[in-house]
């Protein structure tokens, strides 16, 4: 641990991301840990994806100046509350808005395409930003059954997730340009690629809300990221087998984890609160069928909610760190002290974007985060 986040603190070299290192992030300010964003790009009722797209512009643009390591988009299909549907090109939109902070897909679904495909995504954007760019690969759909099998096409549903370390080791390979000679694909090029002599490769990271991914990326020496912002119950087992499992690597030498956090701060705590029942209510209806835009605050507010659904959204919420900047402060360094995370990426979930922007801004504030000017070319 201290290996990992010191190398972060201690980086010399420094790259577009302000770091010599492509996995660890570096430490600003007082927080304990680099601190990241996992975007969902959330649409709320009245807004449009339009909205959000350009808010998710202005969260990488104030990431960037106050510090925040990475952003991360992730992958969702079929739901209207999230516009993350092809992670590739609103990457590639954000490095058009950015200059210096990683970016990243957290995740791909590597199920949901071919490797080629992927390779060819993530080797065109490695072109445009140059060692910004991270390619974080899930096992899961990232989205109901139907959704993913029009996604993949007939007779593919089963067979896709049990053959992930197969595709994982075939888009590996294609972005390093090494199929073996005599292999089907020893003549096939990811293009951007080596074959062009593109030098750099996004680094891979496998994600996880379960002990599979934990142990495959401990396994290959890879850095894991879980998602603990929905499946909190796992997280500390999983975090215990991706280090038991760890093998050094050409990629790492020690374990780097990291994890989803859902944390929002507000000026008042009333505040704060109203603000994630909009996404804990958006949770209850997408968990029973019932997916839609994120709710307004007063819509939340007013929902006669049942005695189950009570139970689900308080559960929901008690994982949540919320409050006053101060309070979501000592909540983050709560979270860091129990599960020994390397660094936290963020996911901020309400109705509006000027919501989320406003928290990563009062966060950043909270551990003396300042901003940052970008140096003259």
């Amino acid at each position: 641990m201290s290996d990992t986040r010191d190398a972060g603190r201690d980086a010399g070299d420094e790259g577009p991301a302000g770091q010599s290192d492509p996995v660890r992030g570096t430490v600003r300010g007082r927080a304990p840990v680099p601190l990241s964003v996992l975007d969902l790009v959330t649409v709320g009722a009245g807004s449009t994806a339009h909205a959000a797209l350009r808010t998710s512009v202005e969260i990488a643009r104030l990431a960037e100046s106050r510090g925040y390591t990475r952003h991360w988009v992730a992958e969702h299909h079929s739901m209207p509350g999230v516009a993350s549907s092809s992670p590739a090109v609103i990457l590639a939109h954000l490095a058009a808005h950015t200059s210096r902070i990683r970016l990243g897909s957290g995740g791909v679904m590597l199920p949901n395409h071919a490797p080629l495909a992927i390779a060819e995504q993530f080797g065109t954007l490695e072109a445009l930003a140059p060692g910004r760019i991270d390619l974080g690969l899930g096992r899961a759909p990232g989205t109901d059954g139907r959704t993913a099998a029009a996604l993949r096409g007939p007779g593919r549903l089963d067979e896709a997730a049990e053959e992930f370390p197969r595709r994982l080791s075939e888009l590996t390979r294609f972005l390093d340009d090494d199929f073996p000679d005599g292999h089907p694909y020893s003549r096939v090029h990811a293009i951007p690629g080596p074959a062009q002599g593109l030098t750099g490769r996004p680094p891979l990271w496998l994600l996880g809300s379960s002990g599979y991914s934990a142990r495959l990326a401990g396994e290959l020496g890879l850095p894991f990221a879980y998602a603990h912002h929905f499946s909190p119950a796992g997280t500390l087992p999983a975090l215990d087998l991706y280090r038991q499992s760890f093998r050094p690597s050409a990629v790492l030498d020690a374990p780097y984890a990291v994890i989803g956090v859902a944390a929002l701060a507000a000026d008042t705590e009333a505040e704060a609160r109203a603000q994630v029942l909009t996404g804990a209510l958006s949770m209850l209806r997408l968990r029973t069928g019932r997916p839609g835009l994120i709710p307004t605050p007063e819509e939340a507010a007013a929902y006669d909610f049942s005695p189950l659904e009570r139970e689900f959204v308080d559960g929901w919420l008690a994982n949540v760190v919320h409050g006053t900047p101060d309070e979501v402060r000592t909540g983050l360094d709560d979270l860091v002290k129990g599960t020994g995370a390397d660094e936290l990426m963020l996911t901020a979930n309400a109705h509006g974007g000027e919501v989320r922007l406003r928290s990563y801004g009062l966060i950043a504030d909270a551990y003396g985060m300042t901003v940052e000017v970008p140096a003259a070319d």
